[in-house]
């Protein structure tokens, strides 16, 4: 029996719920699922089973409860993919990012390894200018006295914010950010059709040749705007097996690029703030990739930064990582009653807004952004972007990475195999304890049923998660320091 504790003289809260979890029948069990999960910040708890069956014998031969656990509920990590939100799955994200671009750039994880050999170029897609902005270098990157007279230093806060905010296209900017994905569509179809009328034939001809794959992951610019890397490769007509034709060339894709950025373009349409063109800016970049170099955009070097790019969030201009909508009224500022009149939310009097747009820790530059947002979000013409869902993105409402169908891999793939291979441990680890299952696999049957109870851990749990996250990070400096010197491992 579980014996009473008096804790009421412990201070902590999270030490005094650890000694309570210490006083478990089974503490082991919970420092094992903390352990497991890698120093995840926010894990998923779950309740629920799971049964499998031999479908021949109807004998049971693996079972699971969740309330069997000392704690009563299932840990699993959050997966989330933003390092501002949970650092230790998005190392995760980032490596599986980092792996699927470099098996499109070198091979493996079922693509043929000559797609080495074919054409491939970094491109870097940024947006025009809505205004000018605070500077501390020119176009060429050598520093630069700005507009307003001052030498900026590289970590002034006023720099990429507008020189005069009072004529600034905030709303343009929005817009842009809005339909950036939309603009990234078009893009590409204006990049294939620039290709045939490179070389000079028709588009069916082309598709028949050639296959234009390509992976893109989006990044904020200081100044609060998107801006796209992607890496796009030629292929064959079949794929990544074949090779594509000798007439397919670097040069040719830097051309066609060239002509898609100024033909891709989107007119946007608003009685009250008149017409905007959605379109790319005049400053784009199209750099070979070689397999190997030193210095050069190697193909561990490109998915090395697209996996960097991948994990963060719109933290790089200096805004909230957190949705700014009203939960309970879907940022409207109302629920409909029973008698089918809106009242207002008292959550958060009639406002739609979580927390105070005017109270958020950022610069004007990027509250006025957000502000924007939410004021365009609620204009009829625009209600189906839902800008007051992504008013704290500053307008962007697209996916951060992207890939076509082609390019490699997927990442639920890769997460098939690490899920697989964490499988096999468990079964060598029962067959090491004389638990083996001998039952044909074709014969089992597994059922299950799962409830989602809430996310984050117990305080106690807490203290686990953070040890578990410092032994992680001294093992990793402990790996760079040896890497840097050279040691080898003993």
């Amino acid at each position: 029996m579980r014996r009473h504790l008096n804790l009421h003289h412990v201070i902590s809260p999270g030490l005094r719920d650890l000694i309570e979890l210490a006083n478990t029948h089974n503490f082991d069990r919970i420092t094992e699922q903390v352990r497991d999960l890698r120093g995840c910040t926010s894990p998923v708890n779950l309740h629920g089973w799971t049964i499998t069956t031999d479908q021949v014998t109807k004998e049971v031969v693996r079972s699971y409860r969740s309330e069997d656990e000392p704690s009563g509920r299932l840990l699993t990590s959050c997966g989330n993919r933003r390092a501002s939100r949970c650092p230790a799955c998005s190392r995760v994200y980032a490596a599986d990012t980092y792996h699927l671009i470099k098996a499109g750039l070198s091979g493996g994880k079922n693509v043929d390894e000559a797609v080495r050999e074919h054409p491939r170029a970094f491109v870097t897609l940024t947006a025009p200018s809505f205004g000018p902005v605070h500077r501390s270098t020119d176009s060429a990157g050598k520093p630069h006295r700005c507009r307003c007279g001052a030498q900026h230093a590289d970590d002034a806060p006023a720099l990429s914010t507008p020189l005069d905010p009072a004529t600034y296209d905030y709303a343009g900017a929005v817009l842009w950010n809005a339909h950036a994905g939309q603009l990234w569509a078009r893009f590409t179809t204006y990049l294939r059709r620039a290709l045939a009328q490179h070389f000079g034939m028709t588009q069916n001809a082309l598709n028949s040749a050639l296959r234009v794959s390509f992976a893109k992951v989006a990044e904020y610019q200081k100044r609060g705007l998107v801006h796209f890397h992607a890496v796009i490769r030629f292929d064959g007509p079949d794929g990544h097996t074949t090779p594509p034709p000798p007439w397919a060339t670097f040069d040719a894709l830097r051309v066609a690029v060239g002509l898609a950025v100024k033909r891709a373009q989107l007119t946007v349409e608003s009685d009250a703030i008149g017409e905007r063109v959605i379109a790319w800016g005049g400053r784009f970049k199209v750099d070979p990739i070689t397999a190997l170099g030193d210095g050069e955009l190697t193909d561990a070097k490109v998915a090395g930064y697209v996996a960097k790019y991948a994990t963060k969030n719109a933290e790089g201009a200096g805004t909230v990582d957190r949705t700014l909508m009203c939960r309970p009224c879907i940022g409207r500022g109302y629920l409909r009653g029973p008698d089918g009149f809106h009242d207002r939310c008292a959550e958060c009097d009639g406002t739609g807004q979580a927390e105070p747009i005017n109270a958020l820790p950022t610069q004007q530059h990027v509250r006025q952004m957000i502000r924007t947002a939410w004021d365009l979000g609620h204009l009829p013409e625009f209600a189906h972007l839902k800008l007051w869902k992504w008013a704290h993105m500053l307008g962007f409402r697209g996916h951060f990475s992207t890939k076509s169908r082609a390019y490699s891999t997927t990442l639920g793939a890769l997460r098939d195999v690490r899920r697989a291979w964490r499988l096999a441990q468990a079964e060598a680890a029962r067959t090491r304890a004389g638990l083996s299952i001998t039952a044909e696999s074709a014969t089992l049957v597994t059922a299950s049923s799962w409830a989602y109870l809430s996310s984050g851990y117990r305080p106690g749990e807490e203290l686990l998660a953070a040890q578990v996250r410092h032994d992680i990070a001294q093992a990793r400096d402990e790996a760079e320091r040896v890497k840097s010197e050279g040691e080898p491992w003993l």
